[in-house]
């Protein structure tokens, strides 16, 4: 049997998703790609990657994440390393309270909280298996801070910080569980936002301690480093420049 180490990352045809299947790959990793949509870009990164197959499935779906782990485990026989990091969000003013519907937030419940589970329960006998198993959860600030896209995108990564932290203490010591909580990231869904969210790129270079806007590498490294510390489970790490401090 395959001794490699095997990562699956969901979302991971683009953003930081791509970054962190790049990265794990360069530590010698086998890298599973996923997107739900992005069936060519998963493609095209799994060829560039030097050990990689892309799965498609929407982990909102559960045959869908029952088919996207199975494909794994049949694969290489084994999974020792899970990354939540598809996500969805709606870009709606904190104050419109009436835009923020019950539609609106079930979409983004449906991906970013219900789906992160579907994916861990379906892993979990997978990475219970391998021995040392670890999940890092991709969350953001706006779970740790008043801020974000929209309220429910908010209350979507507070659910996942909280989830992580519950997580960690019911799956130790076989597996670890660990979140990271981005604040401005520079990825191509940041590009697609409202001009107003954009325009805090010279305010982040400005105003916090790292003067800059952070990189999809930058969450990478802590990933991994996530990965690879044996003795930090429970942990919500936050990769922000130190916005968080002012």
């Amino acid at each position: 049997m395959n001794k490699r180490r095997v990562a699956l990352i969901t979302g991971s045809s683009s953003g930081i998703g791509e970054a962190i299947a790049r990265r794990f790959a360069a530590e010698g990793m086998l890298v599973v790609v996923n997107s739900a949509t992005s069936t060519e870009a998963g493609e095209k990164l799994a060829a560039e990657l030097p050990d990689a197959i892309y799965v498609q499935g929407d982990v909102a779906n559960a045959e869908d994440v029952h088919r996207l782990v199975e494909a794994v485990a049949a694969a290489y026989g084994r999974l020792d390393v899970l990354v939540n990091n598809a996500g969805t969000t709606r870009y709606i003013d904190h104050a419109d309270l009436e835009a923020a519907d019950v539609d609106a937030w079930r979409a983004i419940f449906d991906v970013n909280v219900f789906g992160t589970w579907q994916v861990t329960t379906a892993a979990v006998p997978h990475l219970r298996a391998s021995g040392s198993g670890v999940i890092v959860n991709i969350s953001s600030l706006a779970g740790e801070r008043a801020v974000g896209s929209s309220i429910p995108y908010a209350v979507s990564k507070a659910a996942v910080n909280h989830m992580t932290r519950l997580l960690a203490a019911a799956l130790g010591p076989e597996i670890r569980v660990n979140a990271i909580a981005p604040g401005h990231i520079e990825t191509p869904w940041y590009d697609r936002a409202p001009e107003s969210l954009r325009d805090s790129d010279d305010w982040t270079e400005t105003h916090t301690p790292l003067r800059r806007v952070g990189t999809p590498h930058d969450v990478a490294e802590v990933a991994l480093a996530l990965v690879m510390s044996k003795y930090v489970t429970g942990d919500v790490v936050t990769v922000d420049g130190g916005l968080h401090l002012l």
